[in-house]
Protein backbone atom coordinates (compact mmCIF):
# COMPACT_ATOMS: atom_id res chain seq x y z
CA UNK A 1 0.00 0.00 0.00
CA UNK A 2 2.89 2.19 1.16
CA UNK A 3 4.81 1.65 -2.10
CA UNK A 4 2.17 3.32 -4.42
CA UNK A 5 2.56 6.95 -1.76
CA UNK A 6 6.09 6.58 -1.82
CA UNK A 7 6.46 6.39 -5.51
CA UNK A 8 4.26 9.23 -6.81
CA UNK A 9 6.25 11.50 -3.63
CA UNK A 10 3.25 14.05 -3.22
CA UNK A 11 3.46 14.36 0.29
CA UNK A 12 5.42 17.54 1.27
CA UNK A 13 5.64 18.17 5.42
CA UNK A 14 5.56 21.35 5.37
CA UNK A 15 5.38 22.28 9.08
CA UNK A 16 8.09 24.78 10.52
CA UNK A 17 8.84 25.74 6.31
CA UNK A 18 6.17 28.51 5.73
CA UNK A 19 7.22 31.15 8.32
CA UNK A 20 5.26 30.96 10.84
CA UNK A 21 1.42 31.24 8.77
CA UNK A 22 -0.85 30.01 11.68
CA UNK A 23 -4.15 31.33 12.91
CA UNK A 24 -4.57 30.45 16.45
CA UNK A 25 -4.49 34.12 17.62
CA UNK A 26 -6.96 36.33 18.68
CA UNK A 27 -7.49 39.61 20.03
CA UNK A 28 -6.22 40.19 23.75
CA UNK A 29 -9.06 41.36 24.94
CA UNK A 30 -10.90 38.07 24.28
CA UNK A 31 -7.62 36.01 25.85
CA UNK A 32 -8.76 35.86 29.57
CA UNK A 33 -12.50 34.21 28.60
CA UNK A 34 -10.73 31.19 27.67
CA UNK A 35 -8.37 30.76 30.81
CA UNK A 36 -10.69 27.80 32.25
CA UNK A 37 -9.92 25.95 29.08
CA UNK A 38 -6.77 25.86 30.39
CA UNK A 39 -7.07 23.28 32.54
CA UNK A 40 -9.18 21.22 30.59
CA UNK A 41 -7.36 17.27 30.48
CA UNK A 42 -9.47 15.56 27.84
CA UNK A 43 -9.69 16.78 24.14
CA UNK A 44 -12.09 15.47 21.75
CA UNK A 45 -10.85 15.02 18.31
CA UNK A 46 -13.62 14.89 15.35
CA UNK A 47 -12.61 12.54 12.41
CA UNK A 48 -13.91 11.10 9.41
CA UNK A 49 -13.84 7.48 10.49
CA UNK A 50 -13.21 6.18 6.69
CA UNK A 51 -10.40 8.80 5.67
CA UNK A 52 -7.59 6.48 4.87
CA UNK A 53 -4.93 6.87 5.53
CA UNK A 54 -5.22 9.73 7.65
CA UNK A 55 -7.82 8.36 10.12
CA UNK A 56 -10.09 5.10 10.25
CA UNK A 57 -11.13 1.70 11.03
CA UNK A 58 -8.70 -1.01 10.72
CA UNK A 59 -9.95 -4.39 10.56
CA UNK A 60 -10.52 -5.14 14.13
CA UNK A 61 -12.01 -1.81 14.67
CA UNK A 62 -9.27 0.34 16.13
CA UNK A 63 -9.43 3.72 14.77
CA UNK A 64 -5.47 4.50 13.24
CA UNK A 65 -4.03 6.59 10.74
CA UNK A 66 -1.22 9.58 10.37
CA UNK A 67 -3.12 12.21 12.21
CA UNK A 68 -4.64 9.49 14.59
CA UNK A 69 -0.85 8.82 15.25
CA UNK A 70 -0.09 12.72 15.30
CA UNK A 71 -2.84 13.55 17.67
CA UNK A 72 -1.96 10.41 19.93
CA UNK A 73 1.55 11.60 20.49
CA UNK A 74 0.66 15.55 20.54
CA UNK A 75 -1.79 15.14 23.09
CA UNK A 76 0.55 12.86 25.19
CA UNK A 77 3.58 15.57 25.11
CA UNK A 78 0.52 18.09 26.57
CA UNK A 79 -0.69 15.97 29.57
CA UNK A 80 -4.21 15.18 27.60
CA UNK A 81 -6.72 12.59 27.11
CA UNK A 82 -7.51 12.17 23.75
CA UNK A 83 -10.50 10.88 22.63
CA UNK A 84 -11.70 10.13 18.79
CA UNK A 85 -14.80 10.85 17.78
CA UNK A 86 -16.56 10.08 14.31
CA UNK A 87 -18.54 13.09 13.17
CA UNK A 88 -19.99 13.92 9.84
CA UNK A 89 -17.76 15.24 8.21
CA UNK A 90 -19.84 17.85 6.19
CA UNK A 91 -21.11 19.53 9.42
CA UNK A 92 -17.69 19.25 11.03
CA UNK A 93 -17.59 23.51 11.52
CA UNK A 94 -21.04 23.20 13.06
CA UNK A 95 -19.90 19.97 15.36
CA UNK A 96 -16.87 22.36 16.69
CA UNK A 97 -18.15 25.90 16.78
CA UNK A 98 -22.06 25.47 17.39
CA UNK A 99 -22.91 21.92 19.35
CA UNK A 100 -19.32 21.61 20.64
CA UNK A 101 -19.32 18.26 20.70
CA UNK A 102 -15.46 18.26 19.32
CA UNK A 103 -12.74 20.40 20.57
CA UNK A 104 -10.42 19.91 17.58
CA UNK A 105 -10.77 18.88 13.90
CA UNK A 106 -7.52 16.62 12.80
CA UNK A 107 -8.34 14.72 9.61
CA UNK A 108 -6.99 15.48 6.23
CA UNK A 109 -8.67 19.37 6.62
CA UNK A 110 -7.28 21.36 4.24
CA UNK A 111 -7.61 25.00 5.03
CA UNK A 112 -9.04 27.73 2.95
CA UNK A 113 -9.83 31.72 2.90
CA UNK A 114 -13.58 30.52 3.84
CA UNK A 115 -12.51 28.08 6.82
CA UNK A 116 -9.89 30.78 7.80
CA UNK A 117 -12.94 33.13 8.90
CA UNK A 118 -14.16 30.55 11.03
CA UNK A 119 -11.78 27.99 12.61
CA UNK A 120 -8.20 28.65 14.32
CA UNK A 121 -5.90 26.91 12.55
CA UNK A 122 -2.02 25.39 13.11
CA UNK A 123 0.93 25.70 10.42
CA UNK A 124 0.50 23.60 7.51
CA UNK A 125 1.97 19.99 8.18
CA UNK A 126 0.94 18.65 4.94
CA UNK A 127 0.54 19.51 1.23
CA UNK A 128 -2.22 17.65 -0.83
CA UNK A 129 -3.70 17.71 -4.35
CA UNK A 130 -7.50 17.41 -5.15
CA UNK A 131 -7.27 14.61 -8.25
CA UNK A 132 -9.14 13.00 -10.88
CA UNK A 133 -9.40 9.00 -10.75
CA UNK A 134 -11.17 6.85 -12.99
CA UNK A 135 -11.16 3.35 -13.56
CA UNK A 136 -7.65 1.97 -16.33
CA UNK A 137 -9.72 0.97 -19.03
CA UNK A 138 -11.68 4.47 -18.86
CA UNK A 139 -11.58 5.96 -22.17
CA UNK A 140 -11.43 9.35 -20.09
CA UNK A 141 -7.92 11.23 -20.02
CA UNK A 142 -9.20 14.73 -19.57
CA UNK A 143 -11.97 17.28 -17.38
CA UNK A 144 -12.73 17.68 -21.46
CA UNK A 145 -13.51 14.04 -21.63
CA UNK A 146 -15.77 14.21 -18.42
CA UNK A 147 -18.35 16.70 -20.68
CA UNK A 148 -21.93 15.23 -19.51
CA UNK A 149 -20.52 12.29 -17.05
CA UNK A 150 -21.65 11.54 -13.87
CA UNK A 151 -18.65 12.54 -11.34
CA UNK A 152 -18.40 11.44 -7.73
CA UNK A 153 -16.78 13.42 -4.46
CA UNK A 154 -17.28 14.13 -0.80
CA UNK A 155 -19.96 16.51 0.44
CA UNK A 156 -18.14 19.18 2.17
CA UNK A 157 -14.95 18.63 1.23
CA UNK A 158 -12.42 20.86 -0.09
CA UNK A 159 -12.54 18.46 -3.57
CA UNK A 160 -16.26 19.69 -3.97
CA UNK A 161 -14.67 23.31 -3.51
CA UNK A 162 -12.39 22.64 -6.40
CA UNK A 163 -15.19 21.53 -8.38
CA UNK A 164 -17.24 24.38 -7.80
CA UNK A 165 -14.73 27.20 -8.14
CA UNK A 166 -13.85 25.65 -11.45
CA UNK A 167 -17.09 26.75 -13.17
CA UNK A 168 -16.31 24.94 -16.82
CA UNK A 169 -16.01 21.99 -15.55
CA UNK A 170 -18.90 21.64 -13.37
CA UNK A 171 -21.24 23.07 -15.54
CA UNK A 172 -20.07 20.85 -17.98
CA UNK A 173 -20.80 17.64 -15.72
CA UNK A 174 -23.97 15.59 -15.62
CA UNK A 175 -26.75 17.91 -14.12
CA UNK A 176 -24.10 20.69 -14.00
CA UNK A 177 -23.07 19.81 -10.46
CA UNK A 178 -20.69 16.70 -9.16
CA UNK A 179 -22.45 13.20 -7.56
CA UNK A 180 -21.95 14.02 -3.66
CA UNK A 181 -21.33 11.71 -1.11
CA UNK A 182 -20.86 11.32 2.69
CA UNK A 183 -18.09 9.24 2.54
CA UNK A 184 -15.37 8.69 -0.40
CA UNK A 185 -14.94 5.29 0.08
CA UNK A 186 -18.55 5.04 -1.42
CA UNK A 187 -17.71 7.34 -3.87
CA UNK A 188 -15.37 5.15 -4.94
CA UNK A 189 -16.86 1.97 -4.64
CA UNK A 190 -19.64 3.61 -7.29
CA UNK A 191 -16.65 4.39 -9.72
CA UNK A 192 -15.47 0.46 -9.20
CA UNK A 193 -19.44 -0.73 -10.73
CA UNK A 194 -20.06 1.75 -13.22
CA UNK A 195 -22.39 4.21 -11.57
CA UNK A 196 -19.95 6.86 -11.79
CA UNK A 197 -17.04 7.91 -14.74
CA UNK A 198 -14.62 9.51 -12.08
CA UNK A 199 -14.11 10.91 -8.26
CA UNK A 200 -12.54 13.88 -7.77
CA UNK A 201 -10.67 13.54 -4.31
CA UNK A 202 -7.92 14.01 -1.74
CA UNK A 203 -4.27 12.41 -3.52
CA UNK A 204 -3.34 11.15 -0.04
CA UNK A 205 -6.46 9.34 0.02
CA UNK A 206 -7.17 8.24 -3.37
CA UNK A 207 -3.33 6.80 -3.53
CA UNK A 208 -3.87 4.83 -0.57
CA UNK A 209 -6.85 3.72 -1.60
CA UNK A 210 -5.66 2.62 -5.16
CA UNK A 211 -3.08 0.24 -3.11
CA UNK A 212 -5.72 -1.64 -1.36
CA UNK A 213 -7.63 -2.31 -4.39
CA UNK A 214 -5.19 -2.51 -6.99
CA UNK A 215 -3.14 0.08 -9.10
CA UNK A 216 -3.61 -1.21 -11.93
CA UNK A 217 -7.77 -1.07 -11.48
CA UNK A 218 -7.46 2.60 -11.94
CA UNK A 219 -6.08 5.94 -13.77
CA UNK A 220 -5.20 9.33 -12.58
CA UNK A 221 -5.79 12.24 -14.65
CA UNK A 222 -2.92 14.71 -15.33
CA UNK A 223 -5.02 17.36 -14.97
CA UNK A 224 -6.38 18.09 -11.20
CA UNK A 225 -7.25 20.70 -9.09
CA UNK A 226 -3.89 22.57 -7.38
CA UNK A 227 -2.28 22.00 -4.13
CA UNK A 228 -3.90 22.45 -0.82
CA UNK A 229 -2.33 22.69 2.96
CA UNK A 230 -3.51 20.28 5.72
CA UNK A 231 -3.80 21.95 8.98
CA UNK A 232 -5.06 21.17 12.76
CA UNK A 233 -8.21 23.60 13.82
CA UNK A 234 -9.97 24.40 16.45
CA UNK A 235 -12.65 26.75 17.78
CA UNK A 236 -11.99 30.22 17.56
CA UNK A 237 -12.87 31.15 21.08
CA UNK A 238 -10.15 28.06 21.61
CA UNK A 239 -6.90 29.61 20.46
CA UNK A 240 -4.62 28.64 23.33
CA UNK A 241 -5.18 24.76 22.28
CA UNK A 242 -4.54 25.51 18.74
CA UNK A 243 -1.20 27.45 20.17
CA UNK A 244 -0.30 24.61 21.76
CA UNK A 245 -0.47 21.95 19.44
CA UNK A 246 1.28 23.88 16.90
CA UNK A 247 4.40 24.16 19.29
CA UNK A 248 4.33 20.61 19.84
CA UNK A 249 3.91 19.73 15.77
CA UNK A 250 7.68 21.84 15.60
CA UNK A 251 9.02 20.06 18.62
CA UNK A 252 8.21 16.76 16.94
CA UNK A 253 9.36 17.61 13.81
CA UNK A 254 12.74 19.00 15.16
CA UNK A 255 13.34 15.87 17.38
CA UNK A 256 12.40 13.86 14.46
CA UNK A 257 9.62 12.12 16.01
CA UNK A 258 7.01 13.22 13.14
CA UNK A 259 9.12 12.23 10.42
CA UNK A 260 8.69 8.58 11.95
CA UNK A 261 5.44 9.03 12.10
CA UNK A 262 5.62 10.02 8.46
CA UNK A 263 6.88 7.23 7.37
CA UNK A 264 5.20 4.91 8.94
CA UNK A 265 2.66 5.39 6.89
CA UNK A 266 4.12 7.00 3.35
CA UNK A 267 7.76 5.49 3.07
Amino acid sequence: MKNILKKVGIFTIMLGLLGGVVGCSKPDNEKDKDASKESKKEVVVGFDNTFVPMGFLDEKGNTVGFDVDLAKETFKRLGMEVKFQPIDWSMKETELNDSKTVDVLWNGYSITDERKKIVSYTEPYLQNKQIIVTLSDSKINSKADLKDKEVGTQQGSTALDAVEKDKDFMNSLKGGAPVLYDTYDKALRDLEIGRTSAVVGDEVLIRYYMGQKGEDKYKVLKDDFGLEDYVVATSKENPELCEKINETLKEMKKDGTFDKIYDKWFK
